[in-house]
């Protein structure tokens, strides 16, 4: 089994209950309905990309797309060799 992180989650009376009635009903522990649903859940989300990646759009090109012009300047200009 994988290393497991403990953590808390704090659910409304009903969910609560709604959960407890699932887990005996299934006889499997609450923690593993929650994490096979989490799972499932973060599966369907888009990926988080790094702090600030992605947020803001200059309108240019970015670089991979006019590599071969930037290197063309950078060898112009000396900076490449």
């Amino acid at each position: 089994m994988p290393y497991m992180v403990k953590t808390t989650v704090c659910l409304d009376e009903g969910v609560a209950l709604k959960l407890k009635r699932m887990a005996e009903a299934q006889q499997r522990p609450q923690a593993e309905l929650i994490r096979e649903s989490l799972a499932r859940f973060i599966e369907t989300q888009a990926p988080v990309l790094p702090l600030g990646r992605g947020k803001f759009d200059s309108g240019e090109p970015s670089n991979s797309t006019k590599y071969r012009t930037r290197l063309r300047s950078a060898i112009r200009a000396g900076k490449w060799k």
